[in-house]
């Protein structure tokens, strides 16, 4: 995008691997559009969050990140503050950085809670009571936090044995448990290119067919798992409206103050 001789603010994604994300592209048309020329985007691609260290060091003039998986859980121990949201979810995705005397101070927030509730609003009628959730990560976290305030009631699908009620087993999703399940949520990255022959084990077949079905993936536009459910006729909706209104919110966190 520029030469980084002229640039004096610096923004950034981590996470690994990034060669699916969207980021890099929305954030440097961004910057283009609103007449930013003296501020980049760049991916951090990191294989351990120890590294993030050294990022920093490297990048003195980055002033705030996001965090993609898997590392949503993984760097809140490595924050000076986190706000009331994200400490709630037990997750981060944006990190500002504010310097103090040459050192980064860093603030964490969650932006992907209103990202997700905001791109699903078109589609809820107000008598949605059930959703299952499929995974058990950052994003998922995220996700319930959304629905809770919503006084939806959450059921999350992991492969991992669990005592606890909210939690049960993929082979455990049959027709009594779909019949009144209003939206299933697919917060995996199963399906995501170049895995696209990929999605998630669950019976397409019993999904009642008002169900919502959303898939926080967004590349491919239309994944395994949506199809599958579009053809039992679900109502089906990817991760990108989600992943651009999340990115707008960060946005608005970088900028405060500055």
């Amino acid at each position: 995008m520029n030469s980084h001789n002229n640039i004096n603010k610096l923004y950034g994604l981590i996470g690994y691997p990034l060669s699916h994300s969207f980021s890099q592209k929305y954030f440097r048309d961004k910057f283009k559009k609103e007449g930013f020329s003296n501020v980049d985007f760049l991916n951090f691609e990191i294989e351990n969050i120890n590294d993030l260290h050294q990022v920093l060091i490297d990048n003195p003039l980055l002033h705030g990140f996001t965090v993609t998986i898997p590392y949503k859980e993984k760097i809140i121990p490595f924050l000076d503050e986190i706000d009331s949201d994200a400490f709630q979810i037990g997750a981060v995705n944006t990190v500002k950085c504010i310097k103090s005397e040459n050192k980064n101070y860093l603030k964490g927030y969650n932006t992907d809670h209103y990202g997700f509730i905001q791109a699903l609003k078109p589609f809820l009628t107000g008598n949605e009571k059930k959703a299952l959730i499929l995974g058990n990560g950052g994003a998922a976290k995220a996700v319930i936090f959304a629905l809770n305030k919503k006084n939806i009631r959450t059921i999350i699908a992991s492969r991992k044995i669990t005592d606890k009620s909210e939690i049960i087993q993929y082979n455990d999703i049959d027709e009594q448990f779909l019949s009144d399940t209003d939206l299933i949520i697919n917060a995996t990255p199963i399906g995501m290119w170049p895995n696209v022959d990929r999605c998630p084990l669950i019976p397409y077949s019993l999904i009642n067919k008002n169900t919502i079905v959303f898939d926080l993936v967004y590349n491919p536009e239309k994944t395994l798992f949506m199809d599958q459910a579009e053809k039992y006729g679900a109502k089906v909706l990817n991760g990108l409206s989600m992943l651009e209104l999340q990115a707008e919110k960060a946005w608005e966190i970088f900028n405060i103050g500055n």
